[in-house]
């Protein structure tokens, strides 16, 4: 046989291979690019089985009548409601307030412990204390405020001993003080959050920047207020809408320190849904607010990101 017949014959030979190699390396790239999604697919779907299925639900049952009976369909009569509720709207207003004053001293005690942290070597050592309190479990703080606020006196009691007050202080009959005593609990306990943030944020930028701007003679807090500061304006937003979305349902301090009270001057969205629902077993009229909060708490976020992010890159 001549040699040219033999190469034929090797050229017939590896041809019908040839596809079937080029379809198993396509079948292993497709299997590597649809790798990590199938290994995160079991999570995703337990996410919205918990998440998704009850916000389908609540939507379904915002249009009806849920009590103890059978459903009955009303229509936009539980949001026409809900809107001339005087209630309600007073549940997003302290909402509103109590959320504001918290998330401000949270960012700000955050910034500040989180500027120090990054640049002084002693404070950055004792770095692990300031997450302490974030370890705790929310009633087990809502019960140490609560005791050392209203049923023990605890800081009535150390006023006293030291001269500057001469009786107890009726903190649940004044609705500011009733709001002090929830936003400095939830200032206590979630400011540790923000910082951990902020802290991740610095040490991620560009240590070439602030190197040129010291040696430009820039103080540490110019660096900082000119340079660190616009430059984790994207994270920071991140992290406050986060908060802000917690302190939204905030619900576990309310109940066990203020229940509400007094007159309604504490009581937030998550406490109203809980009492419209659980109360008073009016079901579908809770079921619409908590999608009325969604919806705000959603287009809220949606602006304020896009704003910062837009900020960020001019």
């Amino acid at each position: 046989m001549s040699k040219s017949s033999l190469s034929d014959t090797g050229a017939t030979m590896v041809a019908p291979g040839a596809p079937t190699h080029q379809r198993a390396r396509r079948r292993s790239k497709r299997l590597k690019a649809w790798f990590p999604y199938l290994l995160v697919a079991p999570a995703v779907l337990y996410l919205m089985l918990i998440t998704l299925y009850p916000g389908v639900y609540a939507v379904i049952q915002s249009f009806h009548q849920v009590k103890f009976g059978p459903w009955q369909p009303v229509g936009l009569a539980n949001y026409a409601r809900l809107f001339q509720d005087h209630q309600f709207w007073g549940a997003i207003w302290n909402t509103l307030v109590i959320g504001s004053f918290s998330l401000v001293l949270q960012c700000v005690l955050a910034l500040a412990v989180a500027f120090y942290a990054y640049r002084d070597p002693w404070v950055k050592g004792w770095r692990i204390i300031f997450l302490v309190p974030m370890l705790f479990m929310p009633s087990a703080v809502a019960f140490i405020y609560k005791l050392s606020f209203l049923d023990a006196r605890v800081f009535a009691d150390l006023l006293m001993r030291v001269g500057l007050i001469d009786g107890n202080i009726a903190y649940q009959s004044s609705i500011w003080m009733s709001r002090g005593i929830l936003i400095l609990a939830d200032v206590w306990q979630w400011t540790p959050f923000l910082f951990i943030i902020f802290v991740a944020a610095l040490q991620g930028q560009d240590e070439e920047v602030e190197e040129a701007a010291r040696l430009d003679g820039a103080s540490w807090y110019a660096i900082f207020w000119n340079i660190s500061l616009p430059m984790m304006k994207p994270v920071i937003a991140v992290a406050l809408i986060l908060r802000a979305i917690d302190i939204t349902t905030m619900f576990t301090n309310v109940f066990i320190i203020t229940k509400g009270g007094p007159a309604f001057g504490t009581e937030t969205i998550s406490y109203f849904i809980y009492r419209t629902g659980f109360k008073f077993f009016d079901f579908g009229y809770a079921s619409s607010a908590s999608v009325v909060m969604l919806v705000i708490t959603v287009i809220v976020a949606q602006l304020v990101v896009k704003r910062a992010f837009i900020s960020a890159r001019s």
